[in-house]
């Protein structure tokens, strides 16, 4: 295994790949928050988490940053998903809308995030936050910035 789970000689979906396979690390902010990348596709990225109490906000609901931090993860890696070998990106922009409260009790989220278009210089991608009712909890739009990872 190697330090980093990109490698940036390969593509963006052969990377996300070996993340999930496990000859790659699991994606650190992921692992601290409680949640993981389980599928990958040209254009698509899903993370499945489980929001626990020590995300939770003074309102005893989960922190809309967490939603944020899952729904960013998904839309970024929909973008990561579609990069060629030396390309890397990041956030430029990042829109979520919290459609209804998250408790732990909800179990097991599902953020679900698609490309909708990229071209050279941008990606643009949508993600959702679903429940396992089919609930959706929060909603995404993102802007990449796409870049020579030189």
């Amino acid at each position: 295994m190697t330090d980093s789970p990109v490698d940036f000689r390969e593509s963006g979906l052969d990377a996300l790949r070996a993340v999930i396979s496990g000859t790659r690390p699991e994606i650190p902010m992921a692992r601290t928050l409680g949640y993981r990348l389980v599928e990958v596709g040209e254009g698509l990225a899903v993370f499945e988490g489980e929001p626990s109490a020590a995300v939770l906000n003074p309102m005893g609901t989960v922190h809309g940053g967490w939603a944020a931090t899952v729904l960013d993860s998904c839309v970024a890696c929909a973008v990561h998903s579609t990069l060629k070998p030396g390309q890397a990106y990041t956030t430029l922009e990042l829109k979520v809308a919290y459609h209804r409260a998250l408790t732990p009790e909800v179990g097991t989220v599902r953020a679900e995030g698609r490309v909708l278009t990229v071209g050279r210089r941008a990606g643009f991608a949508e993600g959702k936050l679903v429940g396992p009712d089919g609930r959706l909890y929060a909603s995404a739009t993102s802007t990449c910035v796409i870049m020579d990872a030189r």
